[in-house]
């Protein structure tokens, strides 16, 4: 979808469902550059007509996006993401729903608390100064993953709901859900050229943004080497860029879990076992480490095996399901991967937690390791962060550390601009001290 326009290529693509793959969901196509090009040029047009939309029009139309999510089409949005990426029931609501629902309305919110603040003026009868929050000038790129369908509404819209227009590459394995918010955001109100819906080739549209002039920034969640590629590209192409692009990723990460000797054993096994099998693991936030200390294995061990018999892992439309498929054939080549390195090593050890004392412990480490993560929890399990209440980035190489669902993000999407208004004219070349 290109402003109003609808394209379809040679280019045939499907989605199937992870769980059964001879249920082919949707049909998509994919981009040509060309395309992708026009998709440029139609939103650089679009950009002149949107940045005159006020804000508060465009809160508006984010707020009425929120209520349609949370009534009309909910389901819609929960079942195009349980049979799309392979959800179970709590996973899309907590997903489709309610996560996507919460980046509208809270952003929409911040956004407004955050355009009220103006420069001091100390003399308003001789100079008035005042912040302009334009848009970026050119377009935003915005690159989508798979595992959260939210995230795919978040990268798109918030840069959008700022006065910025976005090409927006979803990921094939999430095309339908994604498809579905794109509709929601035009009955809404949103102009269509705003926002073009682009399915393509990752290293066809890459080329194709990092190489126009016009880049304005790139909004991006996915691998780090995807990540990285990206960033690369944008460096080769610099000195023919009209600004120096905004680049906001939110990168794969190695979470860990570390526990200290006076845990309970209890939380400990049930935090690790949901944030690593919670949607396969397939989470930003998923726990991929675990450091417990030597004296609690024995008892870890044995209620990690008992708890592990329990979960079932089914068709996402049974409702005792715990988890389902992985997303495609690549992920499970990975996974699988993993595995077999595992059977193969002789080098497995347990590695046991620091000696620290009860008291001081908890803040002793919390100091270490801030550098360590973007997102630290303690004494919880490392998924689950909720919309305004842990706003969620990864640090290091896991991303830019933007923190989506948080005051800041959306502003990350203005370009700020300082006005100065002298209401005096200046009479004397000399300075006051000089007469």
């Amino acid at each position: 979808m290109i402003g109003d326009q609808e394209h379809r290529t040679h280019l045939i693509q499907h989605q199937v469902m992870p769980h059964k793959h001879s249920h082919k969901l949707a049909k998509f196509y994919y981009a040509t550059s060309e395309l992708v090009q026009k998709a440029i040029e139609t939103a650089l047009q679009a950009r002149v007509s949107w940045e005159r939309v006020p804000l508060k029009d465009k809160f508006d139309m984010w707020l009425k996006a929120a209520d349609l999510m949370a009534g009309k089409y909910r389901q819609d949005l929960n079942a195009t993401t349980m049979l799309g990426q392979s959800k179970t029931i709590i996973q899309a609501e907590i997903d489709s729903a309610a996560e996507l629902i919460d980046f509208l309305r809270f952003n929409a919110l911040y956004a407004k608390e955050g355009t009220k603040w103006q420069p001091r003026s100390p003399e308003p009868n001789v100079t008035v100064n005042k912040l302009r929050l334009r848009g970026l000038e050119g377009f935003v790129a915005a690159i989508s993953p798979f595992n959260f369908t939210a995230i795919g509404g978040n990268l798109a819209y918030t840069p959008a709901m700022m006065g910025n227009v976005v090409l927006w590459k979803p990921s094939d394995t999430a095309i339908l859900s994604n498809f579905t918010i794109y509709k929601i955001m035009r009955e809404a109100g949103v102009p269509g050229g705003v926002v073009s819906f682009i399915p393509s080739d990752g290293p066809v549209f890459g080329d194709t943004v990092t190489k126009s002039p016009h880049l304005a920034a790139i909004n991006f969640t996915g691998s780090v080497p995807t990540f990285q590629r990206l960033w690369a590209q944008v460096g080769e192409n610099l000195p023919n860029m009209r600004n120096f692009p905004r680049l906001v990723g939110e990168c794969g990460g190695k979470n860990y879990h570390l526990v200290h000797p006076s845990a309970d054993v209890t939380s400990v096994v049930n935090g690790t076992i949901r944030s690593a099998f919670e949607y396969c693991g397939q989470k930003c936030s998923a726990c991929s480490r675990a450091y417990f200390p030597e004296s609690l294995w024995p008892e870890i061990k044995e209620k990690l095996l008992s708890v592990q018999k329990e979960l079932k892992v089914g068709d996402v439309r049974e409702p005792d399901s715990f988890m389902s498929a992985v997303i495609d054939a690549k992920a499970f080549k990975r996974i699988t991967g993993y595995i077999e390195h595992a059977k193969a090593s002789s080098k497995t050890s347990i590695i046991a937690g620091g000696k620290y004392d009860d008291r001081s412990w908890l803040t002793a480490a919390t100091e270490a390791l801030k550098d360590s993560a973007g997102n630290f929890y303690i004494n919880d399990k490392s998924t689950g962060s909720v919309v305004a209440q842990q706003p969620f980035g990864g640090a290091r190489l896991s991303g830019t550390n933007d923190k989506a669902g948080g005051l800041q993000y959306a502003l990350r999407w203005t370009s700020p601009q300082a006005i100065k208004q002298t209401m005096v004219p200046l009479t004397d070349i000399k300075y006051p001290y000089m007469v």
